[in-house]
C-alpha cells in the first residue's frame, strides 16, 4: 500500500523564493529530458535511457556554468521530474501499443512557466519529516508551517 499526503503550507518569503527555485528546477529537467528524447527519436537515434536521462540532464548539468544553479535545490526533487518525464512516455508508448485500457494518450509536453500548476515531489529518501512545533521540514528549504 502506498500512502500520499497533500500538505497546504504557509512558506515565508524567503521559503517562497526557495519553492520557486525548486518548481523551477524541476520544470527545466523535466523538460530537458523531454527535449533530449524527442530530438533522439527525430534524428533516429535509439531510446535514452533514464540513467543516461539521469546522468546528461542532472549530473552533467550542475557542472556546466549556465546550469550550475540546479545544485541550489534538493537532488530527490531533481530525480523525480526525471521520474515523472519518464512515466509520461510510459504512459504513452503503453497507450499507443494498446496495453492500457481507456482513450490514447498524446505525447508528453513541455512543462510551461506560464502554467500555475506548479508541483514538486518530496520521497522518503528526501528525508522530511514533522518538527517538535508541528512544521513540516524540507531539505534545502527549511521549516515550513503546515
Amino acid at each position: 500500500m502506498q500512502l500520499r499526503y497533500n500538505y497546504r503550507i504557509d512558506p515565508t518569503p524567503t521559503q517562497r523564493i526557495a519553492l520557486g527555485r525548486a518548481f523551477g528546477c524541476a520544470r527545466t529537467v523535466f523538460n530537458d529530458a523531454l527535449r533530449m528524447r524527442n530530438d533522439a527519436h527525430e534524428n533516429g537515434f535509439p531510446f535514452v535511457s533514464d540513467a543516461e536521462l539521469s546522468r546528461q540532464v542532472i549530473t552533467e548539468a550542475k557542472k556546466r556554468p549556465d546550469r550550475a544553479w540546479l545544485g541550489t535545490v534538493s537532488a530527490v526533487v531533481l530525480q523525480q521530474a526525471l521520474a515523472d518525464c519518464a512515466t509520461a512516455f510510459r504512459n504513452f508508448f503503453a497507450s499507443v501499443s494498446g496495453k492500457r485500457r481507456g482513450p490514447k494518450l498524446a505525447p508528453p509536453r513541455f512543462r510551461s512557466r506560464k502554467d500555475n500548476r506548479q508541483a514538486i515531489r518530496f520521497t522518503r529518501n528526501a528525508r522530511f519529516k514533522v518538527s517538535q512545533n508541528g512544521k513540516l521540514v524540507l531539505p534545502k528549504i527549511g521549516e515550513v508551517a503546515v
